[in-house]
């Protein structure tokens, strides 16, 4: 016990240093060391009080934010993914709201998406597990297994009463950024689906802009961003500075000078001053919001759709003594404009909801795309 009160001493004093005077800190110490021995002593089953204290340092880390997490040495072992494209399990970005798993997007042409979850899904049982009071890393660790095998999600839709069950295969994810086509009738538009921002998204968008400009003579282009949970920083900063002459992209500011920083773009509009739309809806997260934020303030797009998620915040890993790590918000994203993304998200110019039981992104039943073309087109 009294080795266990010392990590909780050093833990609290990191975490709440700055919010409570000395003596009202060691209160709080004394009376945690107190409810230990409480339920050490009287709680009517027998706890491993190990995984307690695993659950009471999440508890303080979620308390922060929705993307803050503690992860114990094994957990933090198998949460070793890379972002290099190419990842396993059911292509859905998650996060926490409120204590509850939450869908901010499922990636397009993985399981997740070709099951029918959609961006702002809650997920109450990943098989027969309940959800509920489990950190955002547990969550994940369920989600996962041997590729071929099946996990039951049990969700949770807005304005549908009943819940809702999808069986998903997991599958090795490999995420291709772009796709690409050219669309409409009077004029030659470069349609292209950004899908995140991985470390190679602006190689592949910028060949695919080239090869526009080169052989289609395109008049201007739709950037569809719906469903992009974002990635790399410097990926949605190089790309956004594709359509910029000039300007502030985003800046970040955090408690260290060094996660204080300002991004401008370099001169040069790849394409020329060429008309912009872009699409977002409530599942284009992160990066996709500084991307879509920054042409929105510098009035260099209209975008089109419905308001995004609202993540902006950076989190960075941080490995601990233990084997295990934490996820810990460091920075915060801020647009040209000075305003902040998080819980708020970028507000389209032009308000399309998706409409229909059988909307489908980039298809004929596709409202948000059609407006955008008609938009071109009138």
């Amino acid at each position: 016990m009294k080795k266990i009160i010392c990590l909780i001493i050093l833990f609290l004093n990191f975490n709440f240093s700055h919010s409570y005077s000395n003596n009202l800190l060691y209160e709080k110490i004394d009376l945690f060391g107190e409810v230990l021995e409480k339920i050490k002593k009287d709680y009517v089953d027998d706890v491993n009080q190990s995984e307690m204290m695993d659950s009471a340092i999440n508890g303080v880390l979620q308390s922060l934010d929705p993307y803050s997490a503690y992860m114990s040495p094994e957990l933090f072992k198998e949460m070793q993914t890379d972002t290099r494209g190419e990842f396993g399990g059911l292509g859905i970005e998650i996060g926490m709201e409120s204590g509850v798993v939450k869908v901010i997007a499922p990636i397009d042409d993985t399981p997740a998406s070709e099951a029918g979850i959609k961006a702002g899904d809650y997920i109450v049982k990943i098989g027969n597990d309940q959800v509920q009071g489990k950190s955002l890393m547990e969550a994940v660790k369920l989600m996962r297994g041997p590729v071929g095998t099946s996990v039951e999600l049990t969700i949770r839709r807005k304005n549908v009463k009943k819940s809702l069950k999808f069986k998903i295969i997991r599958q090795i994810i490999e995420i291709k950024s772009v796709s690409s086509e050219i669309l409409g009738k009077k004029k030659n538009l470069g349609y292209i689906k950004l899908k995140s921002f991985n470390e190679n998204s602006d190689k592949q968008f910028l060949d695919t802009i080239k090869l526009f400009e080169k052989n289609s003579k395109v008049e201007g282009y739709i950037l569809d961003l719906r469903n992009n949970p974002g990635g790399l920083l410097t990926q949605a900063i190089n790309i956004t500075d594709f359509f910029l002459d000039d300007g502030e992209i985003v800046s970040t500011k955090g408690r260290k000078a060094s996660e204080t920083r300002r991004f401008f773009a370099r001169k040069g509009d790849e394409i020329k001053g060429k008309p912009i739309i872009v699409l977002i809806n409530n599942g284009s997260a992160s990066a996709s919001e500084i991307f879509a934020g920054a042409l929105k303030d510098h009035k260099r797009a209209i975008i089109l759709g419905e308001s995004s998620y609202g993540k902006g915040s950076v989190q960075s890993i941080i490995p601990l003594r233990n084997g295990g790590g934490i996820r810990l918000t460091i920075s915060k994203y801020y647009l040209p404009s000075g305003d902040s993304i998080s819980e708020v998200g970028v507000t389209p110019d032009i308000v399309v909801e998706e409409t229909g039981d059988d909307f489908k992104i980039n298809s004929k039943n596709d409202n948000q795309l059609n407006y955008a073309l008609k938009l071109f087109n009138s």
